[in-house]
Order: C-alpha cells, then structure tokens, then sequence
C-alpha cells in the first residue's frame, strides 16, 4: 500500500470527516488518495481559512479539526489560524506537504524546518520519516490533540515518504480514549467546606465548562448553592444570561460591572478555567481571596492564583459532588449586582441614532437569532462588545477568539460552525478590517452551498487601536483605510448584500438574510464613539453592593 493511502486510511479511523486545505506540488500523493475516501476536502482560497475552519470545528465538536497545506508558504499560512486553535484549547491536527527527504540536509527550495516551526504552538510536531511509522504518528497525533487540555498537533510529511510504499500488513491503529478520573474524595470534602464557610462566594465558569459538556452541572450546582456564575469570553452561555444568578461575561481590561462581584468575593470558585482567558491579576489583584480551583488538570503557577484547595478530575462529577456536600451561601447581593447589569445592557435597545451604536447592533441581534442559533465573533472593537453584551443563553452558541484573538477568524469559522449544525442559523460579526483577511472564503462558502449571514461593522478604522490610543494618548495614529463597496462586493461572488441605512432597518434585514438561504452580507455603519463612552464609565463606576 502506498504510504499516502495509508496515511487517508489512519485518518478515516479517527473518525475525520473534513480536511480544510489546498493542494499542493509536495502533497499531491495525499490528495490523490483522498479521492477514493470517504473524507471530504474542503478546497479554500488560503490556508489561514482551513486553520480557522478547523478550529471552530474542532471546538464545537470536540474532535480534531484537520487543515492540510503543502510545504513552505502553504505551511506557514496556516500558522496563524493553527497557533489560535492551540492557544484557546480547540483541538486541531495541522498536515502539510515537506520536500523530500533527500534535500532536507541543505539550502532547498522551499524548505524549512517546519517541525521546529510547529513545535513551540502545539502540543505535539513531528516528521514521518518512513511509512512504516505512519500509524503511529497519526494515532499519537490526534491523542494529543483531543485530550484535555486539547491543542494543536502537527505532522510534516516529505513527498518521496508519501509516495513510497508501506510495508506488508501495516494499518491503522485502535482509537482510544482515557476517561478523566474522578476528583479526590477529600479534595471535594475540603472544597465543600471553604464553600460552606464562605460569606460571598463567586463562580468564574471558563472554557473546561464547555470542553467537558458540564453547563448542565455547572447550573445545578449554582442552584442548590445560590451562588452567582460569571463566565469568561469563551465560557458564555455555560451558564444562560436569563439565568437569576447569571452576572454575565468578566474578562475586560477595565474595572466593569461584573468585577464588582469579585471585589466583594471571599471565595472565588473556578470552574474549568484556562488562565490564557483572563490573567488573575486583572481580578484577584489583592491575592487575599480563597481560590478554589475545579478542572481535570492542575493549575497554573502565578502569584494571583495560589489555591486554598485544587480539586483535579471531571469537573461535572466534582460539581455534583462538592454540590452534595456544601452548605447553600446566605448572601443576598448578587440580586441587585445583576439588576444593575440587565438595565445596563438593556438600556439602548431603542436608541434610533444612525450610525448605529453597537448596544443597539447587539439587542437587534440577540432579537433576530434563537437561542440555539450561533454567533461567530472576529477580533476588534466590536469583539469587546459581543464579550461584554451579547446574552448568549446556551454553550458553543457565542464563539470568540481570545487566547490569540486573531484578526480573521469570524468568515471561516462561520464556515465550519455551518457545516457542523446545518439546522442552525449561523453569523458572524466582523470589523471592515478582520473582515477583509478573510473575505475570499465567501466563494469557499457558495461553491459548497453553505449559508452563513456575514454582518460587518463599517467604521473605515481599526477601531480597537483607536480605543486603545485614545485612552493612552488622547489621540490616534494611522488607523485609517478605504473600503470597497460591501454590497457591490459581495454581489460579484454571487451573495447577497445588504446596506443598513436606519436602525429600524436591522432586524429586517437580518430576517430577510436567514430566509435568503446563502450567503448574505450585511453592512452596518457604527458610532465607535461609543468605545470612549465606556472607557469613563468604566473609570467612575461606583460597585452597586
């Protein structure tokens, strides 16, 4: 058998359904052979969108998404869509093509050391270097992909390895999966006791609540323990916005409403958290709190996050478990902290002004989408808003990129969301500029017949680096560029655009974009005044409690 077949047969037993990619001079073996598999490749128009599409698959399904680029440039465009996956814990397996063994030892065209180049932003990189090992490899590969904390891993595989022969009898191995193991009987004893003796206990739900399928114990135990969740970027709607002991999202740089909750904390719970998704120091700066961490690995080393108690294992049966044994807290303050919070990101949902404020954008969005349906975040200015405002109610229905928070994942992931739950609407919200690194995927998206809403919001600036200059120097410096005509844009592909030319013009157009049943741009202009505006708030909030 030849060593690429091999290679698509070893795939096809880990269970891969997509491979996002391009062919390449140095890959063509691989590609040839994905011809009589069952695998689909999903031919994009730059190896960033295959890294991005596999990420989001592979968060939202908990397999491996597999992007695949031939050696050289084609490897290192998928670096940046590879390194975000690895870094907010998607597991992701990264292939691409090598030169040949041959020419490895010397200056050669197109070479370089992509094992090395790989290694410092996954969890595993390696070279096949005889077909022989091929099983291994790609067993090892999505081993340490997939287990927790899942990440990246990488495989290089040099064209005359590909095209050689394997020997007699070689296939694929069995796939295995350890089960996480149950927490320490007297780490959830001890973990139950802080609880029970704490006098303003606070959850921090992060991204391991979500990873782990364990919203469902997460809200059961904030239940019979009546105590308040805020979930970080990536956990949101572990815990539904509408939920009585929901204060929202926490992970901005500045001092917001939620925060007040941890000021006032004597007990900080956290639930599957990564520390990649919001430093302690931004919320236990004063490292007197009790810090309880539950997550199937142990914790982090930093100064702002020394444990009274660590409780190491599956974080669903750790909740059950510390929830059977604990005392429910008495306080009463979490009513009036989230009163607080409802009103504030409630307050313009009937402001008209034009261009339109991004509360405004996000209450007609929240409006138009079901619950169940999914909202793909890029990164810029707008992200911090979805982050902050956007009430998600369910997990995996709010995607934002934040360990890397890289520019240009909201089209391709969008992409990949589709195709994992065709049954649901899915948008992406992007700025004009992350927008258009990525735009040419939307031929990606109508070869394949995937409907995707693309809204973009027009400010003609890089409008998070003019926050961030403002606040630091009370003026911007080069973050200024032109745009095409969005509708005109999107209509030379074959999609659909939209201009939004009043508020009452949103919601409309957003229902009109999920009956059209392709793809569908939606230009917004927005007033990024309103990023100032918060910056001072922020600044003179007084803590309600």
């Amino acid at each position: 058998m030849k060593a690429a077949e091999l290679f698509i047969k070893c795939l096809e037993n880990e269970g891969v359904e997509y491979i996002f990619g391009i062919p390449g001079e140095e890959n063509i073996d691989v590609m040839d052979a994905l011809l009589d598999s069952s695998i689909k490749f999903i031919t994009v128009r730059h190896e960033q969108g295959a890294a991005f599409m596999a990420d989001v698959y592979g968060r939202l399904t908990g397999k491996a998404g597999v992007c695949l680029g031939t050696l050289g440039p084609g490897a290192t465009n998928l670096v940046t869509g590879f390194a975000d996956a690895n870094m907010d814990r998607a597991p992701i397996i990264g292939i691409a093509g090598q030169g040949a063994t041959t020419r490895m030892h010397k200056e050669s065209h197109q070479i370089l050391d992509l094992v090395s180049l790989f290694a410092p932003i996954s969890k595993y990189s390696t070279e096949i270097i005889h077909a022989d090992i091929i099983p291994e490899v790609v067993r090892k590969a999505f081993k340490d992909a997939q287990a927790e904390k899942p990440g990246g891993a990488f495989i290089s595989f040099p064209e005359n390895i590909a095209g050689g022969e394997a020997s007699q009898g070689r296939q694929a191995l069995k796939v295995q999966r350890p089960l996480t193991p149950e927490p320490p009987k007297e780490k959830v004893e001890q973990a139950a006791t802080i609880i029970s003796q704490a006098a303003h206990p606070i959850i921090m739900a992060g991204n391991g609540v979500v990873r782990g399928a364990a919203s469902e114990q997460l809200i059961a135990f904030a239940e019979k323990l009546n105590i308040p969740v805020a979930t970080t970027f990536m956990a949101k709607g572990a815990m539904p916005f509408s939920h009585p002991l929901s204060l929202g999202t926490v992970g901005l740089q500045a001092h917001d409403y939620v925060a007040c909750g941890f000021d006032r904390a004597d007990v900080i719970i956290c639930v599957g958290f990564d520390m990649v998704e919001y430093h302690p120091k931004s919320w236990h700066e004063s490292k007197d709190k009790k810090i309880i961490h539950i997550d199937p690995q142990y914790a982090e080393v930093d100064e702002h996050y020394i444990l009274e108690v660590g409780v190491i294992g599956d974080i669903a049966a750790a909740l059950e478990s510390i929830a059977a044994q604990a005392t429910p807290s008495a306080a009463e303050n979490s009513g009036e902290l989230r009163r607080v919070i409802v009103e504030e990101l409630t307050a313009m949902a009937s402001d008209d002004s034009f261009p339109m404020k991004p509360q405004r954008i996000l209450c007609d969005v929240r409006t138009a989408l079901a619950d169940e349906d999914i909202l793909i975040s890029d990164v810029g200015a707008h992200k911090m808003w979805i982050a902050r405002m956007y009430q998600a109610e369910a997990p995996n229905t709010c995607i934002i990129s934040n360990g890397f928070a890289s520019m240009g994942i909201g089209l391709p992931g969008a992409i990949a969301a589709k195709m994992v739950h065709p049954e649901k609407t899915v948008m992406t919200i992007n700025g004009d500029a992350g927008f258009m690194m990525n735009s040419q995927e939307i031929e990606t998206a109508l070869r394949h017949e995937i409907p995707i809403i693309v809204m973009i919001w027009n400010d003609s600036k890089y409008g998070l680096i003019k926050w961030h200059q403002e606040r630091k120097f009370g003026r911007d410096a080069f973050i200024d560029f032109g745009n095409p005509d969005f509708v005109k844009y999107a209509e030379s592909f074959g999609a659909k655009g939209y201009r939004v030319n009043a508020a009452a013009e949103l919601v409309p157009t957003i229902e009109q974009a999920i009956a059209d049943n392709t793809v569908v741009i939606i230009d917004v202009p927005v007033d990024y005044s309103e990023n100032m505006k918060l910056t001072e708030k922020l600044g003179n909030l007084v803590c309600p409690i």
